[in-house]
């Protein structure tokens, strides 16, 4: 379907379509590219650290939030590669509204669940 690279040009171009205002708001925050969740294989993307609305004033975060896009899974997932793409966006999108707090009710409204 893609090779490795381009896939990783697709998380790239769905993470510059998220607009300034939010991404501006981001910090210490890695994204990861790995095949598959070694527990479970058919989960797209996670999150792991803090969301922002859960951090008290002293919340260091000295070792970074990160979001993990699963590549093999994501590409058993989708039949196409447009369907790929817009899923990547819709993962990616999925994943910084975690950080940023949302549950997956309010990011189904915002249509990114």
């Amino acid at each position: 379907m893609v090779t490795d690279e381009e896939f990783e040009e697709l998380v790239d171009e769905a993470l510059a379509q998220i607009p300034t205002h939010i991404t501006d708001r981001v910090r210490n925050l890695a994204v990861l590219i790995e095949d598959a969740h070694p527990d479970s294989p058919g989960i797209l993307g996670l999150y792991q650290g803090v969301p922002l609305t859960e951090r008290t004033f002293d919340h260091a975060g000295f070792l970074p939030d990160t979001i993990t896009i699963y590549r093999t899974s994501l590409k058993n997932y989708c039949s196409t590669p447009e369907e790929l793409v817009e899923q990547i966006r819709i993962t990616v999108l999925h994943e910084i509204g975690h950080y940023f707090g949302m549950d997956h009710e309010q990011m189904h409204r915002l249509g990114i669940a």
